[in-house]
């Protein structure tokens, strides 16, 4: 068991770690690309260039900024004052996924590589990596689990229609845990005139550091908004974490505030079943894609089957810097069950006519089960970081409708 550690907000250190996590755990062929990857980010954060560019982007492509739309039947069923929902689902590809991949599709280009390739579960970052690749005239490879090719035959057609090439992974769980192995060894091959865009806080540095970076968008619009809309600091943070993007993207430009921050996994069929995501809830520390942080593993330290009705929350490890968070105390990891999500999205989409995807569907879960901790003068946000479009098959066979 892992000691508490003070809270620290200027990390990673030079060597990419997170206090005791983080680092780069990956083969010698890659760490020249690594290093490349840093040296180009760095200097691209101090150009101004760059910064117009991805501003330009982010506005006038992706269609930033999103908006803070009050949930005011929500929070009559949840108990409390005022609740809000950082509206990630109405960006063009239709989740958070596009920032952190018009970022990254920059950096390629600056590195001139010609060729992409991603992981993806849910779909959503292999449709924004397509997206991305079809605007800059870049040739592109996904990587998919062939369960997760079967649940969302709609992102996969969407990443075909984009001109990208969908790579089913047989392998393993078939699932997100093993197109990102595919993608690393495929990266291994072909490191020289390929950059592998991965989608969330996860992998080795700086991948943590440069998603987060990208991310954290969401988070400062939200305190901009908060402040224009004349709303004082929230009283918590709320949102949905597998890898950890769209939750690290919130909580990071509030992780100096007095807001409480709650993140919440995917407890599948419950915790105590063995079929779950719940990595900070239920795993231990490890080594996982390239870095050290929270893993779902055995006694032989040999990694889990990870489950979730969600694709896009359906893997075993987690982000070093979520792992910092937790065992500095700042953060709270929790968990909701499949049915859980399952309320949660039908509970939203009847109560605002908003149908989110499963992923934050399990955050909406998890409030309604707890609304005994709130006060009814609390302020909520919470990021809703996809729409539900591509669930809408499997909800339908889950809920019977």
């Amino acid at each position: 068991m892992l000691k508490k550690i003070k809270f620290n907000n200027s990390l990673p250190d030079r060597h990419g770690h997170f206090g005791p996590f983080g680092g780069k755990y990956v083969p010698e062929t890659l760490m020249s690309a690594l290093d490349e990857l840093e040296r180009v980010y760095r200097k691209a954060k101090q150009d101004p260039k760059f910064t117009k560019e991805f501003r330009y982007y982010l506005e006038y492509f992706a269609g930033r900024p999103t908006r803070l739309t009050e949930a005011k039947r929500l929070a009559k069923l949840i108990g409390v004052k005022r609740f809000f929902l950082k509206r990630e689902d109405l960006l063009h590809t239709g989740s958070h996924k596009i920032n952190n991949t018009l970022g990254q599709i920059l950096l390629t280009t600056r590195m001139n590589k010609k060729r992409v390739i991603a992981e993806t579960g849910a779909g959503q970052h292999g449709v924004a990596t397509a997206t991305v690749c079809a605007l800059f005239g870049v040739k592109c490879d996904v990587y998919m689990g062939e369960e997760d090719v079967q649940r969302q035959k709609l992102n996969v057609f969407r990443m075909k229609l984009l001109g990208a090439r969908v790579i089913s992974v047989r392998t393993g769980s078939q699932t997100l845990k093993d197109a990102v192995n595919e993608a690393i060894r495929d990266w291994v091959t072909n490191v020289r005139d390929t950059h592998y865009i991965i989608g969330s806080v996860i992998g080795p540095h700086p991948y943590p550091m440069i998603v987060r970076d990208f991310q954290s968008i969401i988070g400062k619009e939200t305190k901009k908004d908060l402040k224009k809309m004349g709303v004082r600091e929230p009283d918590y943070i709320v949102a949905c974490v597998g890898g950890g993007s769209n939750s690290i993207g919130l909580f990071y430009p509030f992780l100096s505030s007095q807001a409480k921050i709650i993140g919440v996994e995917a407890a599948g069929r419950g915790l105590h079943s063995g079929h779950h995501a719940a990595t900070l809830t239920a795993g231990q520390v490890g080594i996982l894609h390239g870095s050290k942080s929270w893993v779902l593993q055995d006694e032989n330290g040999q990694v889990s089957l990870a489950h979730s009705i969600s694709a896009g929350l359906d893997y075993p490890g987690v982000g070093p810097e979520h792992a910092y968070l937790k065992t500095s105390g700042r953060v709270q990891y929790v968990s909701a069950t499949d049915n859980e999500a399952l309320r949660g999205l039908k509970t939203l989409s009847e109560c605002e006519g908003i149908i989110p995807a499963l992923e934050p569907a399990h955050a909406i879960g998890y409030l309604l089960k707890n609304k005994a901790r709130f006060k009814k003068s609390d302020i909520v946000v919470m990021c809703l970081s996809g729409r539900g479009d591509k669930d809408v098959e499997q909800v339908s066979e889950a809920l019977s409708l």
